[in-house]
């Protein structure tokens, strides 16, 4: 969102507002502002964690240290999601695939960890969410990713240019690798 301002405000000639079109400037601000959040909001959290006791109960394997972790807060990633969230709508052009798939990976990634500490602490369940639903979650994502990779047109999949010879590949003159068995063209030696 400040990216749009600031590139409005650098058409009009505003000083030092340029400056925001550097991915440099925005991905050392990005950094600043992650760490800020989690100092800032993170004793908060765990310390509001910690009155709701929302914390795991740890299971007795007779390891030294162990009961240290009792009443450690769980939920936690809720900070460092939004440590990573509030950054990048702030400072990314959120027209950008990649951005748009980070976001959507991040949130679908952090609902799977929610609805599992969910399920422990509110449920009184040890063992969360079901592993298949997790794997699933995850398999799903994937697939998302890998045909949005695929199939969008601002996505190039650059492939080194001796694997496309050995595969046979039809390479053209822009130096882009056709891969027959994805588009159906014949391939040309």
């Amino acid at each position: 969102m400040l990216y749009y301002l600031f590139e409005y405000l650098d058409k009009h000639d505003w000083f030092g507002a340029g400056v925001f079109q550097y991915i440099s400037f925005r991905s050392g601000l990005a950094v600043i502002m992650s760490l800020v959040i989690s100092i800032i909001f993170g004793k908060k959290v765990i310390s509001s964690l910690k009155k709701l006791q929302v914390g795991e109960s740890v299971r007795d394997l007779g390891l030294a240290g162990q009961n240290e972790k009792a009443g450690t807060p769980t939920m936690g990633g809720v900070l460092i999601i939004i440590s990573i969230i509030v950054p990048t709508l702030l400072l990314c052009k959120l027209d950008n695939i990649y951005i748009i798939l980070l976001i959507v990976t991040t949130l679908w990634i952090g609902a799977i960890g929610f609805i599992d500490d969910y399920i422990k602490v509110f449920k009184k369940d040890k063992k969360g969410l079901k592993g298949w639903f997790k794997v699933f979650g995850q398999i799903g994502l994937g697939l998302i990713v890998a045909f949005t990779m695929l199939l969008h047109s601002d996505i190039v999949v650059r492939v080194p240019l001796e694997v496309a010879k050995e595969n046979n590949w039809e390479i053209t003159k822009q130096f882009e690798v056709s891969i027959p068995q994805l588009n159906q063209a014949p391939v040309t030696k």
